[in-house]
């Protein structure tokens, strides 16, 4: 009897033990750890002074921390009791992620200090180790066989150990969040090594299956979701160590995701490509600037906080349906040519209402600036508060004020997308001629979308214009250096997810804070952005955070399941 073997069987004998392997890689992240605790450099010219020994510096502690998530799903690849719950459908990818983004953080690091310093005679022995032990898991990684597979049905855990768990995880997320956005200007190294550990931690999560189980989780539990999620938010402004700094980056992150979000109820939902939806976001702030009493409004009155806000929105819901009505006829790249004409029509119209070139109203190309700060019930939002013994800023006011309009926001895109409308949106975007045969009125829907992302935006710039105290027309182009433009928005919400609440959110909050973080990379920014929407569209077209329809659309697996499930019936016969 003869045993007929393959290559493919004579590789898998002859591949190394994944046992061995897995050891390289947690010996590999212990080295890592270690040099964490030593010193990469001499001298304390590179930022964040990398000198001491026995105390990791920021940029190390990122190095410190990518090594230990390797270590631990090593670790949880070799069965021990109380990891195995880290990788869910297998350990190979996961582990190998995790080590890529250990090896590029940590070089990254060390090749930007013989940069800064101008030689490798500045690196000191725990470089060197630095640089050996994260290179040494990536390597063992590299060769663990690929051991991916479906994850079982988690077990069923007591409803305080799910609370606990979604707590836990909140707490993480806004340590994380918090110690990006408080990272030094002066140190931009640390913030893009961040980056790079982030980015691939949360690829690696994903890959692990962490993040389906903790998804699971949350939906079994709603009410505490929504709560942590606001506990979360709320707490922000209380650990910030550098005053109102980087409280300002928030307010400014939460006013573009807003009107990322009101984008979205245009694009995701209904499939209308608008270029110039920056326009609506600036007749909103316009509006409320001239009517909140400010020194050069043209209509020298002040109206109350609320009742400016309804102007602006107003303000925005009419140009909506003024802009709409004769467009939304149109359908592809001719509607997205006049929506695009329009952003630019406002932002020049703006500029024109000067006195000279047309009626005095808006001043011109000077803008309206000195607006007032709001007061609401006796507070004001342009002094600092003590709460609870924590001195608050100015513009943690602002803060707390766009976490209840997002809020409001996110409530009403939630309400239209799961309502009839939301549905015939749906339909429109998916085919329209199909909807309009189905008796679905698709001028009516549409109108009722562009009207709807037009309040929305018109909601956000009311609060804007009082954040910034001065609008001007630059402030709304359809591309530029500073988020948020038109550009910024649709990419936006095509990074985060279209058709979602949380992928514009992410997206928003990505596209505002690097490029607020990483100032110095400016004049290289478009080339930038540019590279990573190609990747994007490459390896993730659904978006960052995707809804169920696109992704089944995108990664639709059966003709690929198919020819192999043949295969192996045959084999079996």
């Amino acid at each position: 009897m003869t045993t007929n073997t393959t290559p493919q069987t004579d590789a898998v004998k002859q591949a190394p033990r994944p046992t061995a392997l897995l050891y390289a890689v947690i010996g590999g992240s212990l080295l890592t750890i270690v040099s964490a605790f030593l010193a990469w450099t001499w001298t304390d010219e590179f930022p964040g002074d990398l000198t001491y020994y026995g105390s990791p510096a920021p940029i190390q502690f990122l190095s410190l921390v990518a090594a230990l998530l390797t270590a631990a799903h090593a670790l949880s690849a070799l069965g021990v009791k109380g990891l195995r719950w880290l990788t869910p459908t297998g350990a190979r990818k996961p582990v190998w992620i995790l080590s890529l983004g250990t090896l590029a953080g940590t070089w990254f690091t060390v090749l930007a200090i013989v940069w800064v310093l101008g030689g490798v005679v500045h690196l000191e022995p725990g470089a060197y180790v630095a640089l050996v032990g994260s290179l040494i898991p990536a390597l063992a990684a590299y060769k663990l066989p690929d051991d991916s597979h479906k994850a079982a049905p988690a077990k069923k855990l007591p409803s305080w150990a799910e609370i606990v768990i979604i707590a836990a995880a909140f707490a993480v997320g806004l340590f994380v969040i918090t110690f990006g956005i408080d990272t030094d200007d002066k140190e931009p190294q640390l913030f893009v090594t961040y980056l790079i550990i982030v980015g691939f931690a949360a690829i690696a999560l994903l890959k692990s299956g962490l993040f389906d189980r903790l998804g699971l989780l949350t939906a079994n539990n709603r009410q505490v979701t929504l709560i942590g999620s606001a506990a979360a938010a709320i707490a922000f402004p209380f650990i910030q160590q550098s005053g109102d700094t980087y409280t300002l980056i928030a307010v400014n992150i939460l006013i573009f995701a807003t009107v990322a979000l009101g984008l979205n109820v245009v694009v995701g939902l209904a499939g209308l490509l608008d270029l110039g939806y920056v326009a609506f976001l600036g007749v909103g702030a316009y509006a409320a600037a001239l009517v909140s009493g400010s020194t050069a409004s043209a209509f020298g009155f002040q109206l109350p906080f609320w009742a400016a806000v309804i102007v602006g929105a107003l303000a925005s819901l009419i140009f909506g349906v003024v802009i709409g009505a004769p467009t939304l006829r149109l359908r592809g790249d001719y509607l997205a040519i006049v929506t695009l004409g329009f952003g630019e029509i406002f932002r020049i119209a703006m500029g024109n209402l000067d006195g000279t070139s047309g009626p005095d109203i808006t001043n011109g190309p000077n803008g309206i600036p000195n607006i007032p700060h709001l007061e609401l019930f006796g507070w004001n939002f342009g002094e600092s508060h003590n709460v609870g013994g924590i001195v608050l800023g100015a513009y943690a006011n602002y803060y707390f004020l766009m976490l209840l309009v997002m809020a409001l926001v996110i409530l009403v895109f939630a309400r239209a997308g799961n309502s009839r409308i939301g549905r015939a949106w749906v339909a429109i975007r998916e085919d329209e001629t199909a909807a309009e045969a189905m008796g679905i009125n698709g001028f009516k829907v549409k109108l009722i979308a562009f009207a709807l992302g037009a309040t929305l935006a018109g909601l956000a710039g009311t609060v804007q214009a009082h954040v910034n105290s001065t609008v001007v027309p630059e402030n709304y182009v359809f591309a530029g250096p500073v988020p948020p433009n038109s550009a910024f928005l649709l990419a936006a919400v095509i990074l985060g997810g279209m058709g979602t609440i949380r992928g514009p959110i992410l997206g928003a909050a990505l596209l505002f804070l690097i490029p607020a973080k990483l100032a110095f990379l400016q004049d290289y920014q478009l080339l930038a952005f540019g590279i990573a929407l190609i990747l994007l569209m490459r390896f993730r077209p659904e978006g960052l955070i995707a809804n169920k329809r696109a992704q089944l659309e995108f990664h639709d697996d059966t003709a690929d399941q198919a020819p192999t499930d043949l295969a192996t019936a045959k084999a079996g016969a």
